[in-house]
């Protein structure tokens, strides 16, 4: 069975190929286009190429220069199929063959053949006639580039203009939220502490769960002000002294509840303290959070996660591991981008809008350190096989912060 490739943008043009060659014995590989018919050409290896000269992307022409420079199809013949392509400048380019459309059916699957079992069509021209012939389609390809390359970049400064209007979206929704947000976890508080009065028990139940709703609404408007931040270099830090395993506590203390719920056993693995830093301790604490975030989210009910703090030299280690499905290797260094989430349709298993691993990561390289994700941890003897978030920070940060890169 031979194998040929048909280059064709239009869908009826290619059935009828398809048809009459595959009655014929022959598989039948169709491309809509010329850089699609090119990648095929190199993956598939076919018998024969038929190629319409007037296709979208690479026209004929520039498909068929582009495959006789391919060492892999070396004598692979190539027809040209058109209504509208030039003889002489298809044989100048390198085809074997010229079919005019409408094809016949009645003999089109013979003729293939013919080329298939290495028949080729008589050309002659003198090499001034060739040579210029050339030289014009190389001009024309000049210009099919000249206009790609103005194309791709008006594309590119809608893309700038489009990333500028997101950034500024981001701030002014971030802005929009903050500002009724407030009052409202004000009176939440004084409502719950009872200082506006007495609740009845279901009426403090219903408050505490509109409390988590808020909390977590916040946190989420705050990785929108920190995204913001991270996107234009402009996360701010507030360095003290501080004590790293304090913080790490702190962090942890936050997540309490949510280990709880989800009756989550916590392995814990701390040197003996204070362990004295120079940073951003707020920031620290968010970021570990994220790291514990991502943890609880990814760790099934009734499973594990670990953390454990590790001295280094002119640095501070945090290990976060869990026992759950762990991180592909392709995207181990994906996940730290922002908005990247493994599964992001509506109905996914796991919460959240996919920037809480970018933001550890800014915040870490902010303090002089890094974080990264490996498959597996041992913290205090205990094995687990998920996801191990190694956070690591400068003992003393740096005292300028750049823009992460």
């Amino acid at each position: 069975m031979s194998r040929v490739l048909h280059i064709e943008d239009d869908p009826k043009n290619r059935l009828l190929v398809r048809k009459l060659l595959t009655a014929d014995g022959h598989e039948v590989i169709d491309a809509p286009d010329g850089l699609t018919g090119v990648r095929l050409a190199i993956s598939q290896r076919p018998d024969l190429v038929l190629v319409d000269i007037n296709i979208p992307g690479l026209d004929g022409y520039e498909v068929t220069l582009r495959l006789r420079s391919e060492a892999s199809l070396t004598g692979v013949p190539i027809v040209a199929i058109t209504a509208e392509g030039d003889r002489e400048t298809s044989f100048a380019v390198g085809c074997d063959g010229f079919l005019q459309k409408p094809i016949d059916a009645r003999t089109f699957a013979s003729v293939v053949k013919r080329f298939l079992i290495g028949h080729r069509e008589p050309f002659t021209s003198s090499p001034d006639a060739t040579g210029e012939r050339l030289r014009a389609q190389s001009g024309r390809i000049v210009v099919h580039l000249e206009e790609k390359v103005a194309e791709l970049s008006s594309a590119n400064d809608r893309l700038r203009d489009l990333d500028r209007l997101r950034t500024e979206f981001y701030r002014n929704i971030s802005h929009e939220l903050a500002t009724p947000l407030t009052p409202i976890v004000g009176y939440l508080r004084m409502m719950i502490d009872e200082e506006l009065g007495d609740v009845t028990k279901p009426q403090m139940k219903a408050l505490r769960a509109m409390d988590d709703c808020v909390r977590r609404l916040r946190s989420t408007l705050d990785n929108l002000i920190d995204v913001t931040g991270l996107e234009t270099g402009r996360m701010k830090f507030f360095h003290r002294d501080y004590d790293f395993l304090d913080t790490v506590r702190r962090a942890i203390a936050s997540h309490a509840e949510q280990l709880e719920d989800r009756h989550i056993r916590l392995v814990e693995q701390f040197p003996r303290g204070p362990l004295p830093a120079y940073g951003d301790a707020d920031r620290l604490a968010r970021a570990i959070g994220q790291l514990l975030d991502n943890a609880v989210k990814f760790t099934p009910e009734g499973g594990r996660v670990g953390v454990g703090v590790y001295p280094m030299e002119g640095h501070y280690g945090v290990v976060v591991g869990d026992s759950g499905p762990g991180v592909a290797t392709d995207l181990a260094e994906r996940v730290f981008e922002p908005f990247l989430q493994v599964d992001g349709s509506p109905t996914r298993a796991h919460g959240g809008v996919g920037v809480g691993l970018a933001i550890a990561r800014r915040v870490a390289r902010g303090l002089g350190g890094d974080v990264r994700v490996t498959n597996g941890a041992t913290i205090d003897g205990e094995t687990l096989p998920g996801a191990a978030l190694v956070l690591t920070v400068a003992i003393r940060a740096p005292a300028v912060v750049v823009a992460n890169k």
